[in-house]
């Protein structure tokens, strides 16, 4: 999986939305402590900068370190490449040992993991009592109608390409195991609906847009998603080149603590 990244992970980084601050408020206030909190699959640290304002260290990991090599530096933030080959028994002892961790993040990216380990290493990492679990994703934008076409129709062109636990974001992670007790942030099935607004340039969609792990998959295998063609249509739909537009994406969110 952390090859899918390695080769968009500058363009990754610098196309991605930020988090509004008010999320990492609404989740510090369900712990009690603030000691020590895990972002995992943290990309360029979108996430764990925000939990940092917070929490008085942060581990960040990830799998690919080319996505690390582009994380944005913070003092309480420590960015540790954790490759697939590494164990439960040593990601436990990397994060701080059983029961240390306050607050586990994940922001778009739990769909690539896998679920039943690393919900075994959530429920040995966590504090108890006190832990929590938040997971979000996000969805595409709309535009107006005639953007909107032309950009569903792309999508449509990446299905393919695409790691098959997509599905979860597809259905706003409805369908994600959550094995987790509510602590009024959505639930197994039931996440919170919520807003990610940014401002875009066309620039800025198409720099998003070729982070998708989709895109890279395709080219590797000789198609180009985003050839000329489409490139011009998408533009064309978008308005001129440099309209910067205020969007709002779809995002969605579950919070839970262990189940003892």
């Amino acid at each position: 999986m952390d090859k899918l990244f390695v080769r968009q992970a500058e363009v990754y980084a610098n196309a991605r939305p930020a988090y509004p601050s008010e999320w990492f408020s609404k989740l510090a206030a369900l712990t009690p402590k603030w000691t020590l909190a895990w972002d995992v699959g943290t990309g360029n640290g979108q996430a764990a900068i925000g939990v940092a304002e917070h929490y008085e260290q942060v581990i960040a990991t990830d799998v690919s370190e080319a996505q690390l090599k582009h994380a944005r530096p913070h003092p309480k933030v420590h960015y540790v490449h954790t490759p697939l080959s590494m164990s439960e028994d040593e990601l436990v002892s990397l994060i701080g040992g059983e029961g240390s961790v306050d607050l586990i993040t994940v922001a778009e990216a739990v769909h690539w993991f896998d679920l039943p380990t690393f919900y075994s290493l959530v429920n040995r990492i966590l504090r108890k009592p006190g832990g929590v679990i938040a997971v979000w994703g996000y969805k595409n934008f709309t535009v107006n109608p005639v953007f909107d076409s032309v950009m569903k129709r792309f999508i449509g062109t990446t299905i393919p390409f695409f790691n098959a636990n997509i599905s979860y974001i597809k259905d706003s992670y409805c369908t994600l195991p959550f094995p987790s007790e509510s602590v009024g942030i959505g639930s197994e099935g039931n996440p919170v609906m919520l807003e990610l607004p940014q401002e875009m340039s066309f620039d800025g969609v198409l720099k998003w847009m070729s982070s998708w792990s989709a895109v890279s998959t395709a080219k590797e295998n000789g198609v180009d998603l985003l050839n000329e063609g489409v490139v011009k249509e998408l533009e064309s739909a978008w308005g001129e080149s440099n309209l910067v537009r205020t969007v709002t994406r779809e995002a969605f969110m579950i919070a839970g603590k262990p189940r003892i």
